[in-house]
Formats: structure tokens, sequence, C-alpha cells
């Protein structure tokens, strides 16, 4: 797997790893339940909270991966990219500047 000098170069390459809708749905799912577990943690001061929107988002994401784009999670090789990935296309879906 090549190496990216910047998020801009690695963008690219996350949304062709993204490209069918079921996948894309599953991480926006995933994300949406990670960021209401972050929300739920704060409010009731519940700190485990944020681990199960971490293992939600991140199984959310990985079925797609395996059983609907069959492909590996670019996570494995480029975890923070990825990271910073899931979140620039959960934006970029709810603009609309990417459709699901």
């Amino acid at each position: 797997m090549p190496t990216y000098a910047s998020f801009a170069d690695f963008y690219p390459y996350y949304l062709r790893e993204h490209q069918q809708r079921g996948t894309r749905i599953l991480h926006f799912i995933g994300t949406s339940l990670f960021l209401v577990g972050v929300g739920l943690a704060l409010v009731w001061a519940r700190p485990l909270l944020v681990l199960a929107g971490v293992v939600a988002a991140y199984g959310f994401a990985w079925v797609g991966h395996f059983f609907v784009e069959h492909n590996r999670p670019a996570t494995f090789q480029h975890p923070w990219l990825s990271l910073r990935g899931d979140f620039q296309l959960y934006w970029d879906l709810l603009r609309g500047k990417e459709k699901f």
C-alpha cells in the first residue's frame, strides 16, 4: 500500500475504497452511533459509552468493507488518515457533497 504525503493525497484513495452505497450507509450509521455514544458519555458521565461508540463505528464500517465493498479497511494500513477520512466522508454525505 502506498504512503501518502497529506490527507488531500489520501482522500481520493479513501473514496475509491468506499464506492458502494451500502458501504457508505453502514459507515454513516456507525459514525452516527459513535457521535451519539460520545454525546451520551458526556451528558451521562459514562465514559464506557465512548468505547461502545467506537465498537459500533468500526463494526458497521468493517461489515461494509468485508461484505459489501469486498475490500480491506484502510484503517489497517493508515489508521489516522482513515479516521479522518471517515469524518470527512460523514460531513460530505451530510451536506450532499458526496452521495450515499
